[in-house]
């Protein structure tokens, strides 16, 4: 597969977004030989998930797909649902207005400790379901 994707990530938990990333880097590179030392993976970073999207659609017609990785913890406001709301629905729309692929890498959780575990797996499930979908264009 010789597409073009960007990654972009908050980096507002450093810790999992270190996970994030590491996780899609690392399905990348074993399943389509790509790594980041060449044109066809670039990573960006944001400060926050909310940023994700707009960062995403500046650049649309450079890459053929996208992961979006962060994440947002539930805390004692509304806050969550808003950002979280807003920040997947801008993901799908872009999506599905483009026809271009976008792995959905944002976990939202209740706390910390549920936000780790989850760090683990979701970058590398976001980067397959990118991957997928760019093997059959």
């Amino acid at each position: 597969m010789k597409k073009k994707i960007l990654i972009v990530f908050s980096d507002y938990y450093k810790d999992i977004s270190d996970n994030l990333l590491d996780g899609a880097l690392k399905h990348l590179q074993k399943t389509y030989n790509l790594n980041l030392i060449n044109k066809y993976v670039v990573y960006t970073r944001v400060p926050g998930v909310f940023e994700i999207p707009v960062t995403i659609a500046t650049r649309i017609k450079k890459y053929d797909g996208f992961i979006a990785l962060g994440c947002v913890i539930k805390g004692q406001t509304p806050h969550f649902d808003f950002i979280s709301r807003a920040t997947t629905d801008a993901i799908m729309r872009l999506s599905v207005d483009y026809k271009k692929p976008i792995g959905n890498g944002i976990i939202t959780c209740l706390n910390k400790k549920q936000a780790i575990v989850r760090s683990k797996k979701k970058g590398q499930e976001a980067a397959n379901a990118v991957g997928l979908v760019l093997e059959k264009l």
